[in-house]
């Protein structure tokens, strides 16, 4: 899936829509998702439990320091979920995509619904991670949010790309580490997944446009895999 074009298309519409005044119309009312008190007890306990995991994967030693960068995370966590359910994909008109002409998912609307999220919610868990960690540690979080993706999907690349250049590897690496940063403010992994989608199609572009054929490494690639999976399997076969 291209979601490039949906990001665009947020920026584009997102506001007035969220303002009830797009195109004349009068907003419509929503349904949004309702936390019951015990369901938000629990998660408030599940987002506390997860920052303080992360928190303390990075060693600090330092007390005051830990918990600051526990409530900045734990913060942040909370207003993703809380925007999300105030937020869901019904927010968004059920129309298509005008750079492509495709039909808007659900998934598709909801990236649109939580990319309209205010920008300073995004600007306050980076400036509170900044101001007690390295870039390295700050990275080290990002990918806690995003279950490893940058390094996952960069060994990809070089595994489908085998003689993958420095400077093709700095882009690619750069694209992804774009895609985590933005990635931190969706809830779920299908949105995030979503958005590294974008930056995925941004380094295959990128590939395309500096004398490699995507289509023809990725084709290269499955038929090597293929062809290796039968060999084991024939070579398993024959020792029985």
């Amino acid at each position: 899936m291209n979601l490039r074009s949906t990001i665009l298309f947020a920026v584009l519409l997102g506001a007035a829509f969220f303002s009830g005044s797009a195109f004349g119309q009068k907003k419509t009312k929503t349904k949004s998702t309702v936390m019951s008190a015990q369901a938000r007890v629990k998660s408030d306990a599940d987002q506390d439990n997860k920052a303080a995991e992360w928190v303390g994967s990075l060693n600090l030693n330092d007390a005051d320091k830990a918990e600051r960068l526990k409530n900045v995370i734990t913060t942040h966590l909370k207003t993703v979920r809380d925007w999300h359910n105030d937020h869901p994909f019904s927010t968004v008109p059920a129309g298509i995509n005008p750079a492509t002409g495709n039909k808007l998912s659900e998934l598709d609307r909801q990236v649109i619904a939580n990319s309209a999220m205010p920008g300073t919610v995004h600007e306050s868990l980076m400036n509170g991670l900044r101001k007690d960690l390295s870039e390295e540690q700050v990275e080290l979080i990002l990918d806690k949010y995003t279950v490893g993706k940058v390094a996952f999907t960069m060994a990809g690349y070089k595994a489908i790309v085998p003689d993958l250049k420095p400077e093709e590897e700095a882009t690619i690496l750069k694209n992804l580490k774009l895609a985590r940063e933005q990635a931190v403010d969706f809830k779920n992994m299908n949105q995030i997944s979503a958005i590294f989608e974008i930056y995925k199609t941004k380094c295959e572009q990128y590939l395309n446009n500096n004398g490699r054929s995507w289509k023809q490494l990725f084709k290269d690639y499955v038929t090597a895999a293929k062809a290796k999976k039968a060999a084991d399997a024939e070579k398993a076969k024959s020792k029985n």
